[in-house]
């Protein structure tokens, strides 16, 4: 016990020493100098990627993707939606005014828009006594008068008439008119012209009005026959097959049309004929064209329409 006291006692200047040492040292910050306190500089050091997490930066990307489905309304200005199913009709005739010729056959096809499909075809001939547009069309009126169930093949056409929503014609000028005489019925549903009421993608490079040929060599469909009445059908059917935008297509050509005239001097009627406007037919002196009020608003010149002339 005495060695225990005794000892310490020469060993007290060293610890003084050791606590004059101390005190030499930087006094510990306001708040108390634990060393578990020590780590203050580390809020200062904090890693700077930290705060760029970014998270608005996907909020103006994605943005964007959001609005793209409320452009669509803006293609779609036609009030009427495509048909859904379409009856594919031509004709071949004895001349070119029923009043002095007469259908002597019928081609026709139905179509299911949506799934591009053919779900049923009807070609016949009707009888006639003599056929001066032979040349043209190459049916004898010989062979018009040959056995055949002509009524059977008209009863088909009516059933698949019956089932369409819209006629399609590639010059519904010419062939509508044949209907409604003789054994053809009327046909009093909506008519589009593949030809003059369509308006093709820029990209097929045709002409305003182009032929059925033109029309399907554009999209990559043989042409080995024309001029009968079945076979420009199909013709038609496999350029709508390859139509990407048909329903787009179809629902602009049902916009309500009236001719307009166009108003270009003499040395500018070039215009006109590049944008699909006939001469003198049907209006006498005039570059014509029946014309949506959309599609009257985007060409390149002054148009009137013709009632306003």
């Amino acid at each position: 016990m005495d060695q225990c006291l005794g000892a310490p006692m020469g060993e007290q200047p060293d610890l003084w020493q050791q606590n004059d040492l101390l005190g030499l040292m930087a006094p510990p910050p306001a708040g108390g100098g634990d060393v578990d306190h020590q780590p203050d500089p580390l809020p200062d050091a904090r890693p700077t990627p930290a705060p760029v997490v970014a998270a608005p930066d996907p909020a103006p990307i994605a943005a964007p993707k959001l609005e793209l489905p409320a452009l669509a309304p803006r293609h779609q200005s036609p009030a009427k939606a495509a048909p859904e199913v379409l009856l594919i009709i031509d004709t071949e005739t004895t001349g070119l005014d029923p009043s002095h010729g007469q259908c002597i056959e019928v081609g026709a096809v139905l179509f299911h828009v949506a799934s591009r499909s053919l779900l049923a075809q009807v070609s016949f001939l009707l009888p006639a006594s003599r056929n001066p547009a032979q040349h043209v069309n190459g049916i004898a009126a010989e062979v018009t008068q040959l056995p055949q169930p002509w009524q059977a093949g008209l009863s088909c056409f009516e059933a698949m008439l019956d089932q369409a929503d819209a006629v399609l014609a590639h010059n519904v000028a010419f062939d509508r008119q044949w209907f409604g005489i003789g054994p053809l019925p009327p046909i009093a549903k909506p008519w589009i012209c593949s030809m003059a009421d369509i308006q093709w993608p820029a990209d097929r490079h045709l002409r305003p009005t182009p032929s059925v040929r033109d029309l399907a060599l554009a999209y990559g469909v043989p042409v080995w026959a024309a001029h009968r009445a079945l076979t420009d059908c199909i013709y038609l059917v496999q350029v709508l097959e390859r139509c990407v935008d048909l329903e787009e297509l179809l629902a602009a050509a049902q916009e309500p049309r009236q001719l307009f005239r166009a108003k270009l001097s003499y040395a500018e009627r070039h215009r006109a004929k590049e944008a699909g406007f006939r001469w003198n037919d049907p209006v006498a002196g005039a570059w014509s064209r029946r014309l949506s009020d959309r599609e009257a608003l985007a060409l390149p010149f002054p148009v009137q329409p013709v009632e306003a002339a």
